[in-house]
Formats: structure tokens, sequence, C-alpha cells
């Protein structure tokens, strides 16, 4: 079992290695890493603690922590959906935390249609394909990783890999034909 101290070096050192900080609230902090804890206890892999998941791996890729929208979500608002990760000046209180817009897809969302994985039929996933589409038009694309097989959607690839910290040179797009 991870204990909450592990769970708080990893995202500390994540954190630190790519430039930005935790949040410095103690108790909210506290809550972030005690639900990225249970997460991890739960599905085996520490999904985001601000976001359903779909208890499956494949379905929650994009939202394992550090989620595929914390680098965008950082640089434009100053921290994460969640607030776990900060920039120094939201650190340092040089500017507030401020809510953050959802950028997880809403197809990559669970709703009131959606309970679980096993929900995640067919025809979800050609409702997904088309989305993709649509949002390749607006800029977002579909990047992996060609080390480990990650795979996330957004408008450019990851500095690092989540997974594996293979940098960004190692990511390919993939188009849908």
């Amino acid at each position: 079992m991870t204990t909450l101290e592990e769970v708080r070096q990893r995202v500390e050192s994540d954190a630190k290695s790519n430039g930005y900080y935790l949040n410095p609230d103690p108790e909210v902090l506290r809550h972030l890493l005690e639900g990225l804890r249970k997460n991890e206890e739960r599905y085996d892999y520490p999904s985001c603690p601000c976001r359903l998941a779909f208890e499956s791996f494949e379905l929650d890729r994009d939202i394992i922590c550090p989620c595929d929208y914390r680098d965008p979500d950082v640089d434009e608002y100053g921290s994460c959906y969640c607030s776990l990760f900060v920039s120094k000046d939201v650190f340092e209180g040089k500017i507030p935390l401020k809510p953050i817009p959802e950028r997880r897809p809403n197809e990559k969302q669970i709703g009131p249609h959606i309970k679980s994985a096993k929900a995640f039929t067919k025809t979800t996933a050609v409702k997904a394909t088309a989305s993709i589409r649509k949002s390749s038009e607006r800029g977002m694309k579909l990047f992996y990783c060609r080390q480990c097989g990650y795979v996330c959607f957004r408008e450019e690839p990851p500095y690092l890999c989540p997974i594996c910290k293979a940098k960004r040179e190692l990511f390919a797009e993939v188009t849908i034909s």
C-alpha cells in the first residue's frame, strides 16, 4: 500500500522537475494527495483526484496524474484543474487561484449516461472518434509516446511522458482516417 508521504514525494519530484510547485495551502494539498493515494489503491494507478475515472487504465490514461491537461492549464491559468500543481506566481501569492475550465473532452467524462468502463461501447467509441475529428479542426491532436505507448489528446505533445518520462521528441501524432 502506498503511503501519503510516498505520494507526496512522487508528485513533489515531478513538480520540481517540470518547474512547478505544489498547492501552497497545506489542507488543500493534503486532501489532493489523499485523493491520489485512494485512487491508486482503487484502480492500481494514480488517476486525478479531481475527475471521475472509468476504472480502466486504457480509458483513463489522459487523467493519470500528472494528467495530459496539467501543462496547458498551468501555462494558461497558473494551476492545473484540481490545483495540485501551481506556477511560481500562484505559489508566491502574486496571482490568485481561479477556476479552470475542463479541457477533458466530453466523451471522456463520466456522466449520467456512462456509469463505468463497461458501458463504454462501440457506439461511444464512434462518437469519440467523431469528436476527435471535430477537435482536430480546432487544433487538438492525438499523440502517442513511441517509447511506452502512452496516448494523449491535446494541442501539443507533453514536455515529458507522464508514464516513462520520454522527451517530447519521442511523441508522434496519430491521424484518424
